[in-house]
């Protein structure tokens, strides 16, 4: 798959994962998008080298890769950030 094409899943993972995790979150919606990128990214690598998966376009193992990488990244996330609190 090319990058394009995983920056594009990476934004609709980041958008499923924020629905699934709801929440508020301290970088808001850019942080969430970058996450769901980076999530897809991480979890089409782990998808390749652990399970064998030769993902090659957009299908539905792709984007359940994504999401579950955007999900875990975004767990991360907010248990690394959990005790700070948003100055306006």
């Amino acid at each position: 798959m090319s990058f394009l094409a995983w920056i594009v899943l990476g934004l609709i993972a980041g958008a499923i994962a924020k629905a699934i995790m709801p929440g508020n979150d301290p970088g808001g919606i850019i942080v969430t998008m970058i996450i769901g990128i980076v999530g897809a990214f991480i979890g089409g690598f782990l998808g390749n080298t652990i399970m064998g998966l030769g993902i090659n376009g957009f299908t539905w193992q792709s984007l359940l890769l994504a999401i579950v990488g955007a999900l875990v990244l975004l767990w991360i996330y907010r248990m690394t950030t959990r005790g700070r609190t948003r100055v306006p």
